[in-house]
C-alpha cells in the first residue's frame, strides 16, 4: 500500500532508539523527510545517517526553549513539519502509593508539557496547509492501569484526554491527532522493567519474561518494527479518517475493547 506521505516532513521526538526509533525507520521507508531527535546529538546523528532522508538533533524538549531549538533546526534543514511523533522516556516505574509530589510534577511537565509546547509550533502550519498529523506514543496504561507503572499511567492518561479535546478542534483543518498505545514490546525499556521486576520477585529476567508472554493472547512481545508499522499508517494519508482515537498495538493483552 503506498501510504502517500513521500516527501513530507517528520519531527519523531526521542527516536534514538526503542518506539520512537522504529517509528523513524518506518517512516523514513515510506520516503518521509525525518528529523531524529534525542538529548544525545551524536547519537541522534547515527540513527539518521543510516536512514534514506533524515537529519539527526540533539536538544532536550524539557529546556525553556527545547521545542523552539528543535522546530528551527527541522526548518533549517527540510521545511515545516507535516507529522509531528510525540514520544519520551517513561517516568521511572513505581505504584501509586510510592510516588511523591516533585515526581509527580515531573511526570506531567515531561509526558503533557513538553507535548503541548510542540503541538502549539507545529499547528499553524499543518492548519494553514490543511493537512498535518500529530500521534502521540502512548501506553496500554491509559486503557488498563499498570499498577507499577502509576507515573507513566497518570501523565499518559493527561496527554490522552489533552490530544482528545485537540482532536476535535483541529479535524476541520485537515488535521488528524492519535494516540498509540504500546503493549509489551521488546526495547530495552521493557527489558529493564522486567529486570527490575525480576530482582524484586526473586525470579530470573527469564521467567519474568516468559510469565510476562503468557498474559498476552499472542504469547510473545511484541517487535518494535511491528508497532513502527502501525504508527506509520496513522501518519500517513490512508488514515485520513481516524482521529481523536487510541489505537492498541498490544497483541490482545489489553482486556478491555
Amino acid at each position: 500500500m503506498d501510504l502517500g506521505i513521500t516527501g513530507r516532513t517528520a519531527i519523531v521526538c526521542a527516536s534514538t532508539s526503542g518506539l520512537g526509533r522504529a517509528t523513524a525507520e518506518a517512516l523514513a521507508a515510506e520516503g518521509v523527510q525525518v528529523v531524529v531527535c534525542g538529548r544525545r546529538a551524536n547519537v541522534a546523528k547515527e540513527v539518521a545517517a543510516g536512514l534514506p532522508r533524515a537529519v539527526g538533533i540533539g536538544v532536550d524538549l524539557l529546556a525553556p526553549d527545547g521545542a523552539d531549538t528543535l522546530m528551527r533546526a527541522t526548518r533549517s534543514a527540510f521545511g515545516p513539519a507535516d507529522i509531528l511523533v510525540l514520544n519520551g522516556p517513561g517516568p521511572r516505574p513505581a505504584r501509586v502509593t510510592e510516588i511523591d509530589e516533585p515526581e509527580l510534577g515531573t511526570a506531567v511537565e515531561s509526558l503533557v508539557t513538553a507535548q503541548h509546547r510542540l503541538v502549539s509550533l507545529a499547528l499553524p502550519h499543518m492548519r494553514e496547509q490543511r493537512w498535518g498529523r500529530v500521534l502521540a506514543v502512548g501506553s496500554s496504561a491509559v486503557v488498563a492501569p499498570i499498577q507499577d507503572l502509576a507515573l507513566s499511567g497518570i501523565g499518559r492518561t493527561a496527554l490522552a484526554a489533552y490530544l482528545k479535546m485537540l482532536a476535535t478542534q483541529v479535524a476541520g483543518d485537515g488535521v488528524t491527532v492519535n494516540m498509540l498505545l504500546p503493549g509489551r514490546i521488546a526495547t530495552d525499556r521493557v527489558r529493564r522493567i522486567d529486570a527490575a521486576r525480576a530482582a524484586e520477585s526473586g525470579d530470573t529476567v527469564e521467567e519474568v519474561t516468559a510469565a510476562s508472554a503468557m498474559q498476552i493472547p499472542l504469547n510473545r512481545y511484541g517487535e518494535p518494527d511491528e508497532f513502527g508499522a502501525v504508527a506509520a499508517f496513522l501518519c500517513s494519508e490512508r488514515a485520513s479518517y481516524i482521529t481523536g482515537s487510541a489505537v492498541r498495538c498490544d497483541g490482545g493483552q489489553c482486556p478491555v475493547l
